[in-house]
């Protein structure tokens, strides 16, 4: 993608109800996307200390198809076929920053991984997932589509 900064989620509100999503840096050489969530408390168990293991699977799920998206000319999605992640530290309420990486892309499938890190660089978790390659849908005919 040629603009990343300009770059708007073809689900804005999925990426909302994350915790919101920035775009923080792309690398389309090293195949690499850094985004920014918000970990809020209600997204936390243990009397709101800990976020739940869903929400740190997805916010590097999202790096990972970020990583994907923003760096496919054209703009292909990801389909995840599976995921694997290691929590490695508590990741309590505040910012929080995944960085995901292509490891190989084949035609149809791209190998990748993610690590969840403070905003000051301290490692929270890993991932590693495989995704099926499909076309983007056009985000304006996507968000018109009856039942989107």
């Amino acid at each position: 993608m040629q603009n990343w900064q300009e770059f708007v989620s073809p689900n804005p509100d999925l990426m909302q109800a994350l915790g919101g999503m920035r775009v923080l840096h792309v690398d389309p050489e090293a195949g690499r996307a850094r985004l920014a969530f918000e970990c809020l408390p209600a997204f936390c168990h243990s009397g709101g200390s800990v976020a739940q293991g869903g929400f740190v699977t997805a916010w590097m799920d999202a790096a990972m198809a970020h990583a994907v998206i923003l760096t496919s000319e054209p703009m292909v999605n990801v389909a995840s076929l599976d995921i694997s992640v290691r929590f490695l530290e508590r990741v309590s309420p505040g910012p929080v920053e995944a960085e995901g990486r292509i490891v190989r892309r084949g035609r149809r499938v791209a190998f990748l991984e993610a690590r969840l890190e403070t905003p000051d660089g301290r490692l929270l978790a890993t991932a590693t997932s495989s995704g099926m390659l499909v076309p983007m849908a056009d985000p304006e005919q996507a968000r018109a589509a009856p039942g989107s």
